[in-house]
């Protein structure tokens, strides 16, 4: 009866995380996947519990997001004490609560723990942050970003290769990059 229908597909592809993908946690900590290590290779535990995600310190105080670092300790306390916490944001777990839960899970008052180098076996000279966080996978993966050309269409005014992914385009240089 002349009616139109619109049919929208959403297709769904699960993709290991690998070099150059995109990851987030919940207080503006985002950061470029830098390298992909076995399992038997990352740090460990002293009970043997391998570490999963390695993040810089440097990016704590150049953000100002503090908050990373006590959802870390918090995340690793209750863990440890298999409870489940829920913290509003600004009027959440205080210096003081969190210290009472590294009491009752036996940490240590700054929260750190002693790791071991996968690789070599040797243990780390300083004590070092761990715990339990949420990290997210953005949608910004290597493998829809990279791009490459060899020849391709170029502006007519500036003879430049054009612009973006899409128009088969290339990286510009200009005289500070040449």
């Amino acid at each position: 009866d002349g009616v139109e229908m619109i049919i929208k597909v959403f297709i769904a592809q699960k993709r290991k995380l690998r070099e150059g993908d995109k990851m987030s946690g919940r207080h503006g900590n985002k950061g470029v996947v830098s390298k992909v290590l076995p399992m038997e290779d990352m740090p460990y535990l002293e009970d043997g519990t391998p570490v999963d995600v390695m993040l810089n310190p440097l990016g704590v105080p150049s953000r100002m997001n503090v908050g990373q670092v006590l959802e870390l300790h918090l995340g690793m306390a209750a863990k440890i004490l298999g409870k489940k916490v829920v913290t509003p944001i600004f009027d959440g777990a205080n210096s003081e609560d969190i210290q009472n839960m590294f009491k009752d899970a036996g940490m240590k008052p700054t929260g750190k723990f002693t790791l071991t180098d996968g690789i070599t076996g040797k243990k780390f000279e300083d004590d070092i942050a761990v715990g339990v966080m949420y990290m997210l996978k953005l949608s910004h993966m290597i493998d829809d970003k990279m791009h490459g050309r060899s020849i391709g269409p170029y502006s007519l005014i500036t003879q430049q290769p054009l612009r973006g992914k899409a128009n088969n385009g290339g990286q510009r240089f200009g005289e500070m990059e040449a």
